[in-house]
């Protein structure tokens, strides 16, 4: 029995290594159904994508020339946000894991990639593709838990710094793209003197570097194209690009953070099988149920959990495998989290709140008065000597 499977709370401590073994198998032949029957369907798809969204950029842009006039404005900025959503999510974020590698298309493959982003395409790929989708929900190792920057389990040690991590995540969400470059860097790590210092110098300036090429398009050069309507574009710019982040970040909260998602200590993957692999991915992600339209914006992403357990395969084919792993998780009596999209980003941020206290925090009694609430929390040593 391993370390995941004597947690208390574990939900899978009524499976034996049998079950997981065959588990393991099922889910393979699911993947390999996917693997065996790419085509020219899937093909198609992509290169529909991305060449309606690069047609919806130019439009849009194309009718910002024009944003002095409100309704120019609103229908420019409307589409300029949704293609640079669909540009991150449904092409940068899929191409980049290597979904369509297979098509041996120089033009669309994880290599050769780079997305309209802060982080550079290679520096994400490290933190998400090798990281992220190896270590999913292990805390200390997986970078996406909390962005490092958050409580996201009670195992976790609180602090005082956690009380403003609602604020901290809300900051986030604004600023997604360069908290992801952030974080893809490992300032934390290079503070701590854990990180070479010459290689981390390279990193930042590449990040700058890209930082600086997307500040010059958005904010400079499509302007003053604009002529006459280069204020109005830059504001269109900025709100197109505010509406991305915090979609990205919504859909991101919402497939490893809500309640009911499971996180796991490192000593737990130790030994770690395939089946337990492929647990791992169920029960530490989470889905996002809607209609087909909501599931291209999140590029498939509300399927979190099929994802998370075959990161290769096309996303276009998520939906179709769907409701085969819930059928697998009903059969092994395991929790196939997921709710539409207001229900898990409340969730989300309701855990955001709970974790920014301690843990006992209303076992103690403590009066939730603000004054008194910021007494107990900063100066418990005045609540003592009053009740003495």
């Amino acid at each position: 029995m391993t370390a995941m499977q004597r947690k208390a709370h574990n939900p899978i401590s009524h499976l034996s290594a049998e079950d997981i073994e065959n588990l393991g198998k099922e889910l393979d032949a699911i993947r390999a159904q996917v693997i065996n029957s790419r085509g020219e369907r899937d093909a198609a798809y992509i290169r529909a994508v991305i060449d309606g969204q690069r047609k919806l950029e130019l439009g849009s842009r194309a009718v910002l020339l024009f944003s002095l006039f409100p309704p120019a404005w609103f229908v420019g900025t409307a589409g300029l946000a949704i293609s640079k959503i669909v540009e991150n999510m449904e092409i940068g974020h899929n191409v980049m894991h290597g979904q369509w590698d297979w098509m041996r298309d120089s033009k669309i493959h994880s290599s050769t990639w780079e997305w309209d982003n802060a982080s550079p395409a290679e520096m994400w790929k490290h933190s998400h593709n090798e990281l992220h989708h190896t270590y999913t929900n292990v805390l200390g190792k997986d970078n996406d838990l909390g962005y490092g920057i958050m409580r996201v389990d009670e195992d976790q040690r609180w602090t005082r710094y956690h009380l403003f991590q609602p604020l901290v995540n809300f900051v986030n969400a604004c600023f997604f793209e360069y908290g992801i470059a952030a974080y893809d860097l490992e300032i934390g790590k290079y503070l701590k003197g854990r990180s070479d210092k010459a290689e981390f110098r390279a990193k930042a300036k590449a990040v700058l570097r890209k930082i600086r090429r997307q500040a010059t398009k958005d904010y400079v050069v499509h302007p003053l194209l604009s002529g006459p309507s280069a204020l109005t574009t830059l504001t269109a710019n900025l709100t197109a690009n505010l509406i991305r982040n915090l979609w990205t970040h919504s859909v991101i909260m919402c497939g490893h953070f809500p309640e009911g998602v499971e996180t796991y200590e490192k000593t737990s993957i130790e030994g770690e099988t395939r089946g337990e692999w492929y647990l791992r991915q169920m029960l530490g992600s989470a889905n996002i149920s809607g209609s087909p339209f909501m599931h291209f914006m999140t590029g498939n992403l509300s399927f979190q959990i099929e994802h998370h357990l075959f990161p290769d395969l096309p996303s276009n084919r998520y939906q179709e495998i769907a409701p085969k792993v819930r059928e697998v998780f009903e059969r092994y009596q395991l929790t196939y989290t997921t709710g539409p999209l207001p229900k898990q980003v409340a969730s989300a941020w309701k855990k955001v709140f709970r974790l920014s206290l301690p843990n006992d925090f209303a076992k103690k009694g403590i009066d939730l008065k603000p004054q008194a609430l910021v007494q107990s929390l900063f100066r418990p040593e005045r609540k003592v000597a009053a009740a003495a």
